[in-house]
């Protein structure tokens, strides 16, 4: 089963894949750096889900300012309960819900550049990395699937690492967030203002966020 994320002109966003219905309840954290508004689609193979499941994961979107759009199914009851909801449902075999589904296990990744202040309820995400030439004001929220480079005071949130990529950054000039999240692992902001003369970056070691100053290889 999966939930496919798409932006209103329909360009992918993000997949979520369960086993399970019931694990969609927990996964309303991983909505906050959707940049909104989208669209979901829902893809379920051989699962009945009732129309109460279908309005708690429909109330979840619609939080995050995402439309619960189409409902795939090859389970009528499942069908059913969605056009309950007055949510778009179609029932199709196996076959034409695996043509449903996004091409291949990944997308083409697109870095995006951004000029200007990010201001507070702003949402900015890249499938690629993410450059925010300007500030990230607090209540903005920055995420990218690989780095995220802020050339400007970051003093919002930022995630780097959507995708699972441990290797992933987050560099500013001015490195004071409110919340810094790699991967899975989150962090809240450094109490201590950050150092002035150089910047820094938050990278991922032994599981933990820590931050250290941004110098560039002499040797590179």
């Amino acid at each position: 089963m999966q939930l496919i994320l798409r932006s209103i002109a329909n360009e992918f966003i993000k997949s979520f894949s369960f086993k399970k219905f019931e694990l969609y309840q927990n996964f309303s954290d991983k909505l906050i750096t959707i940049e909104a508004p989208a669209l979901a689609n829902l893809i379920t193979e051989n699962e009945k889900i009732n129309s109460r499941e279908l309005e708690k994961l429909k109330l979840i979107l619609e939080t995050h300012n995402i439309n619960f759009s189409n409902i795939y199914s090859n389970n009528r009851e499942t069908v059913l309960s969605g056009k309950s909801l007055k949510i778009n449902s179609m029932f199709l075999n196996i076959k034409d819900l695996k043509n449903q589904l996004p091409l291949g296990p990944s997308y083409p990744q697109k870095d995006i550049l951004h000029k200007g202040t990010v201001r507070s309820g702003d949402r900015i995400s890249s499938n690629g990395n993410l450059f925010i030439m300007g500030d990230v004001n607090p209540g903005g929220i920055i995420s990218a699937n690989n780095n995220v480079y802020v050339w400007g005071k970051l003093f919002g949130i930022a995630f780097a690492g959507k995708n699972g990529n441990k290797n992933a950054s987050i560099a500013s000039l001015y490195l004071n967030p409110i919340q810094l999240r790699i991967c899975e692992i989150v962090a809240i902001g450094p109490k201590e203002k950050p150092n002035a003369q150089h910047p820094e970056v938050a990278i991922l070691e032994e599981n933990k966020i820590i931050i250290k100053p941004y110098l560039l290889n002499k040797n590179s």
